[in-house]
C-alpha cells in the first residue's frame, strides 16, 4: 500500500534521469506528507506528438475516470493492485494507454504492534528518487464551461504489489517501483504488450525494494497538516 509519500528533492535531476522533454509551470512545492487529492507532479508520454512528449505534470492523487460524475470517486483510488488491474473498470483503459511514473524521496508506511500502529519512512539508502509505476486519466467537469482552462483535471494513482523481505514484516502491499530502465517501456503508450511491460516491473520490484532503507518517524506524521523536514526524522 502507499497512502503517504515524501517529493522533497526530486527537482532537476529528475529531468536527466527519465528524460523529461517539457516541465509544467505550475508544479507543486515538494512536500514531507503528501496524502490522497493532494496535487503532485507526476511524468508521463503524451500521445499527441510523435515521437510522444515526456512530460512532468500537476496530478491529483486519486484516479478519477472519464465517466465518474464527480471528483470523489478518486478518493477511493488512490492505490491499484497490479495483478487485477485488467479485472476493474476504473484502471483497465488507463493500463492500455494512460502510465505514468509517479516521483518521490520515500514514503511512509504504518506497521500494526498489539493495538498501536507505527509509522516508518521507506526510502532509498543513497538517498536518490525512487519511482512508483502509475496510471493515469484526464477527467472532464461537466460543471464547468468549455472555455475553462480548469475544466480539464488530470489524476493519477499508485500500483502496488505484494510485499517482501523486510518491507513484509511492515505491510503486506507495497508500491510497484520502477527504475529509469523499465519506465521507458512503461511510459510508452504505444506499448502493445502492456501485460509483459507490467509482469517484468512486478518482477523486478523486489529487487528496488532491497535497496531501501527503512525507520520509524513520529506519529505526527498521521497528522495530514502536519509538513516540515522533521516528520522524516528517525525516532526511538
Amino acid at each position: 500500500m502507499c497512502g503517504r509519500f515524501v517529493v522533497a528533492n526530486v527537482g532537476s535531476e529528475l529531468v536527466g534521469v527519465l528524460r523529461v522533454d517539457v516541465e509544467a509551470d505550475d508544479l507543486p512545492e515538494p512536500s514531507y506528507n503528501i496524502a490522497p487529492t493532494s496535487s503532485v507532479a507526476i511524468v508521463l508520454d503524451s500521445a499527441k506528438t510523435d515521437p510522444p512528449t515526456r512530460r512532468l505534470e500537476p496530478a491529483r492523487w486519486g484516479l478519477v475516470p472519464p465517466w465518474a460524475k464527480d471528483v470523489k470517486i478518486g478518493a477511493r483510488a488512490f492505490n491499484a493492485r497490479a495483478e487485477e488491474l485488467e479485472d476493474k473498470p476504473m484502471f483497465r483503459k488507463a493500463l492500455e494507454k494512460r502510465r505514468a511514473v509517479v516521483p518521490a524521496t520515500g514514503y511512509y508506511e504504518w506497521k500494526k504492534a498489539g493495538d498501536e500502529k507505527i509509522p516508518h519512512y521507506i526510502h532509498p539508502a543513497d538517498g536518490e528518487p525512487m519511482f512508483f509505476a502509475g496510471l493515469y486519466e484526464w477527467w472532464k467537469d461537466p460543471a464547468k464551461p468549455e472555455d475553462d482552462p480548469d475544466r480539464w483535471m488530470l489524476s493519477f494513482t499508485i500500483l502496488t504489489r505484494d510485499s517482501i523481505g523486510r518491507l513484509g514484516s511492515i505491510h503486506d502491499r507495497m508500491p510497484l517501483f520502477i527504475d529509469a530502465d523499465h519506465a521507458d517501456a512503461w511510459l510508452d503508450p504505444s506499448t502493445d504488450n502492456v501485460r509483459d511491460v507490467l509482469d517484468a516491473a512486478i518482477d523486478a520490484a523486489p529487487a528496488i525494494a532491497d535497496t531501501l532503507d527503512n525507520h520509524v518517524v513520529g506519529k505526527a506524521v498521521g497528522n495530514v497538516r502536519n509538513n516540515s523536514p522533521e516528520l522524516i526524522e528517525p525516532v526511538d
